[in-house]
């Protein structure tokens, strides 16, 4: 209903992935029948959309042929064998990759109910790969123990998000397309809705709500090379932690092995996952020196570190020497064009290569990020060490931090991370909508102050562009907060966010008009970029140990003494205040031990 300048529904989702799209379809068949979700692009082009490789769950329809080892040929599991995977396997997979910063009871939680959320999707109509006798396919991932990625040839995320997607539709909820949250509406730790803008006219509008969720993805696009879309600016997280929401382990942001050179699109882990090999310039298959019982199958930081170390240590290919090979050749060309189409394609269109013929290169890219929006297990938004909830604010999916995946993800777990909670997100929402909450009174006029924010904007008269101060940003954390860090080059980083800072204060805006004003959006965009990158690098300062994704050349070792603890960020008046919270372990069964592969 629109009243004015006022848009009212029970709830409001922002972001149309998978989370957002799982939780407004879960909230639709369990009676909340006013739900609106919110999409600066249309809902299809949702990054979730863009994952390739698979989502993680132990179905056991696929093994190792005996005696083959680690990187042989895979067969169907017959039915009645024993089982080659678990949940309990799938479990400490999971806690080893995290190197111990996840927490184990919503590990837990995923890992049991995975099976469940794969049976769900291909119920729905999902279009899976399978096997000859009918049962959803399965590959390899770098981590996982056992083959457990189940997938639609390289292109699994955007069949989730269209079944998914189509889902929703079918349930009444109602999607506003390319509209652009501005504000999040908290006071006295209850959330009252959003502050929002119509791309297409430029109007800003308050939307009021008895419950708000955030799915609105990751921000590897504070990067110079990412995997990410143009759309992850980390809108969500920055939004939140305006608002007085702290954000969690935002020093913990993956680089995935093998993003095309020079482009960043990703080539999915699947090219690893079906035998592809990875080579420097003196085509040694250079894994075999870091991780030998994995190879190219071990975790994405390891990998990642693995491909700078040959870079740094001159053996990289390329003009720059930046980058390294993706060799598929042996695979044959029947099994990348059945298994890899996608991958093929883009690189061809790309880079000009043909992976039937040549080896890719590829470099180590800006990928996903640990860290966002706490919540507990049932996507409700936490603001303190103890756990406090924010009354009617729930997260899920990249933008959350439900920390299933501590200090580094293992591929497949993302897809599963944000199907699974966002799920028990729309339940929960359910039952706090259907349990009598209340539309808050509103402080103020929200809608009136975001505009006003915006005359700001528009009133700068400097001589600088926008866009020069976001490329300086990424071109600063790529080069002093990226995969290998130290004190000096964070302290850099420290310094010059504060600098693009007091350039940003006076940058000019181009277009001062209404309609359509990707300027604009481009300039709340880089504010997002500055504000929760600053809570990286503090971060990554302070945490003064090594730790997956989080590499610091000074402290090489991992600290359990001191660093075994989530970080939390608050905003603060002179920048990220700093507390710390324990992790949730289980001591009896799942203790820390030296992470090795």
């Amino acid at each position: 209903m629109t009243n004015g300048e006022t848009i009212t529904h029970d709830v409001i989702i922002v972001g149309a992935g998978l989370a957002g799209s799982w939780a407004a379809m879960v909230a639709a068949q369990e009676g909340v029948k006013d739900i609106g979700v919110l999409s600066k692009i249309h809902p299809l082009r949702s990054h979730s959309g863009a994952a390739q490789g698979g989502i993680a769950a132990a179905l056991n329809n696929i093994r190792p042929v005996a005696d083959t080892g680690p990187r042989g040929p895979l067969e169907p599991v017959p039915p009645g064998d024993d089982p080659v995977d678990s949940w309990e396997l799938h479990m400490f997979d999971t806690i080893k990759g995290s190197d111990w910063l996840g927490d184990q009871a919503a590990i837990e939680i995923m890992v049991k109910e995975a099976p469940g959320i794969i049976y769900q999707y291909e119920h729905m109509g999902c279009v899976f790969s399978r096997l000859s006798d009918g049962r959803i396919a399965q590959r390899r991932f770098g981590g996982h123990s056992a083959p457990r990625a189940n997938y639609s040839k390289d292109f699994t995320g955007h069949v989730l998000l269209h079944t998914i997607h189509e889902q929703a539709l079918r349930h009444g909820v109602k999607f506003y397309s390319e509209w652009y949250c501005l504000d999040l509406i908290i006071e006295d730790n209850v959330c009252r809705g959003i502050v929002a803008m119509e791309i297409l006219s430029g109007k800003i509008v308050t939307m009021r709500a008895k419950a708000v969720m955030f799915g609105t993805g990751g921000y590897g696009r504070a990067y110079k090379i990412t995997s990410n879309a143009l759309a992850n600016t980390g809108d969500g997280v920055a939004i939140a932690y305006n608002a007085g929401i702290p954000l969690m382990d935002m020093e913990f942001v993956q680089f995935h092995p093998t993003g095309l050179y020079r482009h960043g699109i990703l080539m999915s882990e699947a090219c690893r996952g079906e035998g592809g090999y990875l080579t420097n310039s003196e085509s040694d298959r250079f894994m075999e020196n870091y991780a030998p019982d994995k190879m190219e199958l071990a975790p994405r930081d390891l990998v990642s570190r693995s491909e700078q170390t040959e870079i740094d240590e001159g053996r990289g290919i390329g003009p720059d020497g930046q980058g390294i090979y993706l060799d598929l050749r042996h695979l044959g060309q029947e099994k990348i064009l059945d298994r890899l189409p996608q991958i093929r394609e883009l690189a061809i269109d790309f880079v000009g290569v043909d992976p039937i013929e040549n080896p890719i290169p590829i470099q180590p890219t800006a990928h996903y990020s640990m860290g966002g929006i706490p919540t507990d297990e049932n996507g409700q938004v936490t603001c303190d060490a103890e756990g406090t909830s924010v009354v009617g604010f729930y997260a899920a999916g990249e933008c959350a931090c439900v920390s299933v995946h501590g200090a580094n993800r293992l591929g497949t777990n993302s897809l599963l991370e944000a199907s699974l909670f966002g799920k028990r997100a729309g339940q929960s929402i359910a039952r706090f909508v259907k349990d009598g909450a209340v539309l808050q009174p509103l402080p103020g006029d929200p809608a009136e102050r975001n505009r006003k924010r915006i005359q700001i904007l528009f009133g700068k008269e400097g001589a600088e562009s926008v866009e020069a101060i976001a490329q300086d940003l990424k071109t600063n954390m790529t080069d002093y907060c990226g995969i290998y860090r130290d004190a000096e080059n964070l302290t850099v980083a420290e310094t010059e966010i504060h600098e693009l800072r007091a350039r940003f204060e006076k940058a000019r805006i181009m277009d001062k008009s209404s309609r359509f004003n990707t300027d604009l959006l481009a300039t709340i965009e880089a504010e997002h970029l500055l504000s929760f990158s600053e809570v990286i690098v503090t971060g990554a300062l302070a945490r003064t140990e090594s730790r997956g994704a989080h590499s610091r050349t000074d402290y090489q070792a991992r600290d359990d003494e001191n660093w075994l603890k989530h970080t939390l960020a608050h905003k603060g008046d002179e920048g990220p205040a700093l507390s710390y919270k324990p992790v949730q372990i289980f001591w009896d069964r799942y203790p820390p031990q030296e992470r090795k592969y």
